[in-house]
C-alpha cells in the first residue's frame, strides 16, 4: 500500500481513560444496500485499507448513502466512538486568510487530495478501535478514516510539516 511513511506521520487514537466500550447493535439493511456494502469492503480489501478482525472492543455499524450519481457511498457511524475521544486542538487555517493569501497572484491552481486520507496510515495499536461491521464479518481500517474526530487534525498537520518552507510563501493548504 502505498502512503505516509508510518515513521514520519501516523493517526493515532486518544481515548479518554473513562471511555465505556461501545458495541453498537447490528442494524438491517436492504439487499441493494448489503450489494454496495460488499462491493465496497471488497474494493478495500484489495487495496489494502482494511483488514478483517475477529475479536474486537470497539463495534460500529455502516451506513449507505445515495450520492447525486446514484451510487450508495459507506460511511462508518464512528458516533458513539467519537464522543470518548478529546478533540485535538490543533490550529486548523482560517479559510478567509487562504482565500487571502491567494489573491493578488497572476495564477491559481487547485490540487483535490481525494485520497489524501487514505494516505495516512493508523498506527498499529490503534487500528482495531476502528472496527465495523458488515453482514459478514467485521473490518478495522488500516490507513485512517473519514469520519474519525481528529482525522482533520492530523490531515492539516501532515500538510505543514511537509510543505513547511513553501507555506505562505508560494503556497496554501
Amino acid at each position: 500500500m502505498p502512503g505516509i511513511n508510518p515513521d514520519f506521520m501516523c493517526h493515532r487514537l486518544a481515548l479518554l481513560p473513562q471511555a465505556k466500550l461501545v458495541a453498537q447493535r447490528k442494524r438491517k439493511m436492504g439487499e441493494e444496500r448489503r450489494t454496495a456494502v460488499k462491493s465496497e469492503v471488497s474494493q478495500l480489501t484489495n487495496v489494502g485499507f482494511i483488514r478483517e478482525v475477529i475479536y474486537t472492543t470497539w463495534l460500529v455499524n455502516v451506513v449507505m448513502v445515495k450520492k447525486a450519481s446514484g451510487k450508495w457511498q459507506m460511511c462508518v457511524d464512528y458516533t458513539d466512538f467519537n464522543k470518548a475521544c478529546p478533540k485535538d486542538t490543533y490550529p486548523l487555517p482560517n479559510i478567509d486568510r487562504l482565500v487571502d493569501g491567494t489573491s493578488g497572484h497572476e495564477m491559481l491552481s487547485f490540487l483535490d487530495a481525494y485520497l489524501g486520507y487514505n494516505q495516512i496510515r493508523m498506527y498499529p495499536a490503534d487500528e482495531e478501535a476502528t472496527t465495523f461491521m458488515t453482514e459478514r464479518s467485521n473490518f478495522c481500517y488500516r490507513v485512517m478514516p473519514f469520519g474519525l474526530k481528529n482525522a482533520g487534525a492530523t490531515y492539516q498537520r501532515l500538510m505543514d510539516k511537509i510543505f513547511n518552507d513553501l507555506l505562505g510563501k508560494t503556497m496554501e493548504v
